[in-house]
């Protein structure tokens, strides 16, 4: 795949051109002049460049067949005796109230060193990581993939994919066609380009700062991650809303002011992402918020104040998403797509 690592300063100059001309009856010569123009590409900081290189040399995950990494409850049921590993990242409260057979109830903020220290990580199949809804999983996914962990995955649809009961109090919940009066059809030019966030870690390679970077995004919890549509369509305006969809979808109706970005052609393409407001809180969203869960991780990775959509499109243009399924191919949640397994405590 295509990928460009950075930009170099470039001027442009326009040669100044003199026309003279004169009347056959001897009238005044006249003179035109076009002014020199400079424009400067914008700048990529050295760190940045170097993470960049070092997920490159490793995987380059988020442009891989790999992406997004999600796996169906269905899969998880059938192999629950086979050599996979099982984390639970939901409250110690709710993973005690019920939660799979065999998983382990680790917090967001500790999972590096559990991975470290406390497992061996390459000895499993595979590591799934499940939360309430896939929100969150999502996020945490990405960055372990990012962290060199290619057997990690995040179980769509969360505890709600797993069992009815978690899909009826979270996913039915959440799902909604509320704001599908407000949506807008006509198509958002993405900003001109001005750089990426700096990193500033003082680091001097692509590892090291990835290191740095990755401890902490996990440190910072998972507080801000999410924003739901009343957040959103309380003030677009507020945001740099990016669609993170097919432009089908996009064209059919979008958060009013959303900018849509290419799903394969965004996340470690410079050349985009520099058009992307390093100043301004910055909403990803999808159809269904696992992608921009996914996507969202990658962007705070690089300095990006993003946060992930809850429920993506779902939670505020479902009807619409279920009279057009056959359609657009869209994905609205519905109690089908919960496996109802069992659940212990």
């Amino acid at each position: 795949m295509r990928y460009k690592s950075g930009y170099h300063i470039f001027f442009f100059f326009a040669l100044i051109l003199v026309f003279s001309s004169g009347c056959r009856d001897g009238g005044t010569a006249r003179k035109q002049e076009v002014t020199e123009i400079a424009g400067a590409a914008p700048v990529i900081g050295q760190e940045t460049e170097l993470l960049l290189n070092d997920l490159k040399e490793n995987g380059d995950y988020v442009n891989s067949r790999y992406f997004p990494s999600l796996i169906k409850a269905s899969v998880v049921y059938d192999e629950l005796d086979k050599n996979n590993l099982i984390i639970d990242i939901r409250s110690p409260e709710l993973f005690r109230k019920g939660h799979i057979r065999k998983a382990v109830n680790r917090s967001f903020s500790s999972l590096p060193e559990y991975f470290e220290t406390g497992i061996r990580p390459f000895e499993y199949d595979k590591i799934i990581i499940v939360c309430d809804d896939g929100q969150l999983s999502s996020y945490t996914t990405s960055l372990l993939r990012m962290m060199g962990y290619g057997n990690v995955y995040a179980l769509r649809w969360g505890m709600g994919g797993w069992n009815r009961n978690y899909a009826e109090s979270g996913w039915m919940k959440g799902v909604s066609g509320k704001y599908e009066d407000r949506l807008e059809t006509a198509a958002n030019e993405s900003p001109a380009a001005k750089g990426m966030p700096e990193l500033n870690t003082g680091l001097t390679s692509g590892k090291e700062i990835g290191q740095e970077r990755f401890r902490k995004l996990f440190a910072d919890g998972t507080g801000d991650i999410l924003v739901t549509a009343d957040d959103v369509f309380s003030d677009p305006a507020k945001y740099f809303v990016i669609n993170f969809e097919r432009k089908d979808k996009y064209d059919d109706g979008h958060i009013p002011g959303a900018v849509r970005y290419k799903p394969e052609a965004t996340l470690g393409f410079t050349d985009v992402m520099a058009t992307i407001p390093s100043d301004r809180t910055v909403v990803v969203y999808c159809g269904t918020g696992h992608n921009s869960g996914f996507a969202t991780a990658y962007l705070r990775l690089f300095g990006y104040d993003a946060r992930t959509l809850k429920y993506g499109n779902n939670s505020f243009m479902y009807n619409k998403m279920k009279s057009e399924r056959n359609v657009l191919a869209w994905l609205p949640f519905t109690p089908d797509e919960s496996g109802d397994y069992p659940v212990v405590k």
